[in-house]
């Protein structure tokens, strides 16, 4: 059994680890816009690396319905972007035109049509600082315009 000294002295050290940890956990906003000319409103992401996770709102700014001008967010490296945008135009409408499973893909968003938002929060742990990376719209034939680069420097 600890004595009374010993169990304060335990108690804060547990306390200190969990403010250590809280402190270094960092949550980052970003937030984006598509619209129903096929565009982002931003070219660039940049996310400071010392970000832990990130929380990105994708907001469609146009008018048309989801079945007629969806758009979604997915990241990846920019080695793999046309590959799983081709992939995703087969998983379809139902899997938000993301393939299932697929480890090339780093986050997404589900598809929101015209006035619609949507959010995400995910670890920015798989990122390399200073990689490069490739955020675009999957819905089939948005990729080819609707892209920008995410930088976490």
């Amino acid at each position: 059994m600890l004595n009374s000294r010993s169990a304060r002295i335990a108690i804060a050290a547990s306390l200190l680890t969990a403010v250590s940890s809280m402190a270094m956990a960092k949550t980052c906003d970003v937030t984006i816009e598509g619209d129903d000319r096929m565009k982002f409103d931003k070219a660039e992401i940049a996310v400071a690396a010392d970000c832990t996770e990130v929380n990105l709102t994708l907001k469609h700014a146009g008018k048309l319905p989801v079945a007629a001008m969806g758009h979604n967010w997915v990241l990846t490296e920019t080695s793999a972007f046309q590959a799983v945008a081709t992939a995703g135009a087969s998983a379809g409408p139902a899997a938000n035109y993301v393939p299932k499973g697929d480890a090339r893909v780093l986050a997404h968003t589900k598809l929101v049509g015209g006035g619609e938002s949507t959010s995400i929060k995910f670890s920015t742990a798989a990122l390399k600082k200073g990689g490069d990376y490739t955020f675009f719209c999957s819905f089939p034939g948005h990729w080819a315009v609707m892209k920008g680069k995410f930088k976490f420097e």
